[in-house]
Order: C-alpha cells, then structure tokens, then sequence
C-alpha cells in the first residue's frame, strides 16, 4: 500500500515535470514564431520611440538593429541614432553613446547635424570622466576634439557648451598635472616633477587659483 502511495507520488511528480518541460518548450516556440520582421522603417522607428519613452533602452538598441538592418539607407536612420545617443547619455551609459557617436560621424560626416554630433561626443566623454580613474590622454584627447570643434564649427550653437566643457576640462588637466609633479617631488624624481610642473605653466589656468573642496580633487571638477 505504501509503495503503491510512493509511486502514486512518483507518477504525479513526473507528470508536473513533463507538464512544466511542455509549456517551457512552447513558450518558446511561441516566442520564436512572434519574432518580427521584414517591416516598414517607420513601424520600428515608432517601435523604438515608444521603447525609449518606457526607458526600455536595451529593447531599443534591438529594435535599431531592426531598423538598420533591414533599411540602411533609411532617412528615419540619422534621427533614430541621435535619439538612441541622448537616452544613453540620460541613463549615463557613456560607452553605448560613444559607440552609436563614432558610427553616425562617420556615416553622416555631411549632415546638416554633425556639429551637434561631435559636442555631444565631446559632453560624453566629459560627463564620462567622473566615473573613471583620472585619464591624462582622455582628457587630453577631448581637448583636441574642443579646439576641433572650434575651428570648424565656430558659429555653432552648441560652441558656448563646448566652450564650458573646455574651461572644466583645462581646470582639471591642469589640477592633474600639479598633483602628479608634487607627487612626483616627494618621491624625489625631480626631471619628471619638473617635465609636470612646466605643463602646469604652459596652462592659462593657476591651479592654486582653484578653491579646494571636501571630495578628492580629480571628482570635484565634474560634478
């Protein structure tokens, strides 16, 4: 009798399991069989916008695949990757902005848009430092995409928010290099304290002119 009860329970065990393995294999096929495809630009340029406006961002990125893949040469294309950009900005994702910035600089090297383009490369790599280790060649390379950015686009609308980022940017490049040439003098290396105290001269800002604050000195500048 109660082997008969324990392989009772047994049966009913496995017929759950089979159950569950069921309904698992056909939600997936069902799932599979939703996927979409081969639709007009506009229905995943629309798809997309409502993805973003749900802060959906990663269902967005595939649906610009979508987008992409099946209609490259789409007009809807430039204005899905700026909107694509600036979300990933708000959600301070610096590294997927940049991704999407390189491609569209590239691609619409022409457009009527690229000035805005290329600022907003310059305020993601900005707005991307606080979050990193102090990079001398990050920023370096950003304030040469700002002198960039002022020669070829000196009317631009955008040029009094580059200029911002540059004057923060300067401050900080010069706060570095006095940190690292007094680091470097208390270790006793006098050609490299030297080599970061002359660079601190060329800069037009005095680092002893920058009011000290409660967090460390390389987070202040940025936020």
């Amino acid at each position: 009798m109660i082997k008969d009860i324990e392989m009772m329970k047994s049966f009913r065990l496995k017929n759950i399991l089979l159950i569950a393995c069921a309904a698992f294999v056909f939600t997936a096929c069902s799932s599979k069989s939703e996927e979409e495809y081969n639709k007009p630009a506009v229905y995943w340029y629309n798809k997309m916008m409502k993805q973003i406006g749900s802060n959906d961002l990663d269902e967005a990125d595939d649906t610009y695949t979508s987008l992409e893949s099946e209609h490259r040469n789409s007009p809807f294309i430039p204005s899905a990757m700026l909107i694509l950009i600036n979300a990933h900005i708000d959600e301070e994702e610096y590294a997927l902005a940049n991704f999407y910035l390189d491609e569209y600089i590239k691609r619409f090297s022409l457009s009527k848009d690229i000035d805005y383009a290329r600022y907003l490369k310059i305020k993601a790599n900005f707005l991307g430092f606080k979050y990193q280790f102090r990079d001398q060649q990050l920023i370096e390379e950003t304030l040469v995409q700002i002198q960039d950015f002022k020669v070829k686009y000196s009317t631009s609308p955008y040029m009094p928010l580059v200029d911002t980022i540059n004057a923060r940017l300067s401050m900080a490049k010069a706060s570095v290099d006095n940190e690292i040439a007094k680091l470097y003098a208390k270790q006793d290396k006098e050609k490299a304290a030297a080599f970061y105290e002359q660079k601190v001269k060329e800069a037009w800002i005095n680092p002893s002119e920058i009011e000290p604050v409660s967090v460390p000195w390389y987070r202040w500048l940025f936020e």
